[in-house]
């Protein structure tokens, strides 16, 4: 080598650096374009990924939301039949009003669209103040009540306490939701 003119030398440094770059920079530099793409995808996928955590975070609050007015709403509209609670409220609403129920008859459910009507016919006695303070606590009761066939009548033995008989019938909803087998049946049947 040491005889080598100037130009071998270089020559020789010349394919020496091109097998360098061949055997070791290009694959590295393509290694390196490589892992440069596949962040750009991570990148990518994580900010369409933080969106959608936004959007979900979103949804539950929304659900939260809902579920919390269902609650509510369940209440005033319940999904079941409370007898024995209805019953035990209206015998102590009318207890704390001074009235005397003399008549609670539940009659059967009437079937609507989304719910169904659950009429209660009642009959009370007391005096008209009292009477009056009745349904002044039943319109704040947590359940929906509407009062249809109303009437007030005098009884004939009138005492300090017992002036009037009411009759009417209180009408209270259940909310109707059908298990989603029986959707299906019906479906297939149509």
């Amino acid at each position: 080598m040491k005889d080598w003119p100037w130009y071998g030398h270089l020559v020789l440094i010349g394919i020496m650096a091109a097998l360098l770059y061949f055997v070791w920079f290009k694959p590295k530099n393509d290694q390196l374009q490589n892992l440069k793409v596949e962040r750009d995808k991570v990148e990518r996928e994580v900010t369409t990924l933080r969106a959608k955590k936004r959007q979900l975070d979103k949804i539950e609050a929304e659900i939260a939301v809902l579920n919390q007015t269902l609650q509510e709403l369940e209440a005033i509209i319940p999904q079941r039949r409370e007898i024995w609670n209805i019953l035990g409220n209206m015998q102590e609403l009318a207890n704390n009003s001074r009235l005397i129920l003399d008549k609670f008859d539940v009659q059967g459910e009437i079937r609507k669209e989304f719910y169904y009507e659950w009429p209660i016919n009642l009959e009370m006695t007391g005096d008209y103040h009292n009477l009056a303070l009745f349904f002044d606590r039943l319109s704040n009761f947590a359940r929906l009540f509407n009062i249809e066939d109303f009437s007030i009548k005098a009884i004939q033995r009138q005492t300090a306490t017992n002036t009037i008989s009411a009759t009417y019938t209180a009408k209270t909803y259940i909310f109707r939701e059908e298990a989603p087998a029986k959707k299906e049946k019906k479906s297939k049947r149509k």
